[in-house]
């Protein structure tokens, strides 16, 4: 059982875009920072971005800035991340994870998605 649940994963051509929502099985995400991170076959779990609770800050690894925007709608219970401009590069198994217990970029969470898989193909 996992805590949180992505969606949004798929297909989809360079160039083109995603977007990818987590949500809570088991808490109000309000409370928590909450990250996204991606993992390609043979490759290690790398960090993508970051939202805060308290201010909504966001932080984003270098490789997706301009392309990729994170946000939260608390209402909803429910963390978005808009992938534009998808390249190859991007294709990876994208999981969600919640309160950070350390740096934000590193997979130190306490509560973890099962994850969606996006391809980037032509």
């Amino acid at each position: 059982q996992f805590d949180l649940v992505e969606s949004g994963g798929g297909l989809v051509q360079p160039g083109g875009s995603l977007r990818l929502s987590c949500a809570p099985t088991t808490f109000m995400l309000e409370y928590y920072a909450i990250g996204w991170f991606r993992q390609a076959p043979g490759k290690e779990r790398e960090a993508v971005s970051c939202i805060t609770h308290l201010d909504s800050t966001k932080y984003y690894v270098d490789s997706v800035k301009g392309r990729f925007t994170i946000s939260r709608d608390n209402a909803k219970n429910t963390v978005y991340l808009q992938m534009n401009d998808l390249k190859p590069e991007d294709t990876a198994v994208y999981y969600c994870a919640a309160d950070p217990r350390g740096p934000w970029y590193e997979p130190n969470y306490s509560y973890w998605g099962q994850g969606t898989q996006v391809t980037v193909s032509s």
